[in-house]
């Protein structure tokens, strides 16, 4: 289900406490690392996942090369991928061990087929949003 009204962001900004980042970079410069700081700021966990920075510390936390890898619960996976790579990371949500509640895939990003593929698993999806925007507009 595609989640684009206020009211339902909101919740989904209150509910969801850990969350996935894929494509977060521990370079300070970007948007990724931007926008988990400052998800960490206000008390949601982190989990970062880029293959990249596989088994190094980003934000406090260890990084994961996928989200398969993850050994803990998370309630949302928020995306900083190409649009043209979201159906890929739709996908290993199939492989995660814990099925989170919501793909959010931030300001730029929209993907229909990967919508759709959360949506068929239950999950929420928010499309073309930035969660530090979304999560200001809250307080």
């Amino acid at each position: 289900m595609i989640v684009n009204d206020d009211l339902g962001i909101a919740q989904i900004i209150a509910q969801c406490r850990v969350i996935a980042v894929v494509g977060l970079s521990a370079r300070v410069d970007r948007p990724s690392f931007e926008v988990a700081s400052a998800m960490q700021q206000h008390g949601y966990r982190v989990i970062p996942i880029n293959p990249n920075y596989q088994n190094q510390m980003i934000l406090g936390e260890l990084c994961y090369a996928d989200l398969a890898d993850i050994p803990v619960a998370v309630d949302m996976v928020n995306c900083f991928r190409r649009s043209e790579e979201m159906e890929l990371v739709a996908n290993a949500l199939k492989s995660m061990k814990s099925a989170p509640q919501v793909l959010w895939m931030q300001r730029g990003i929209s993907s229909i087929p990967a919508a759709q593929i959360a949506a068929d698993l239950g999950l929420k999806v928010v499309i073309d949003r930035c969660w530090k925007i979304e999560h200001g507009k809250r307080r």
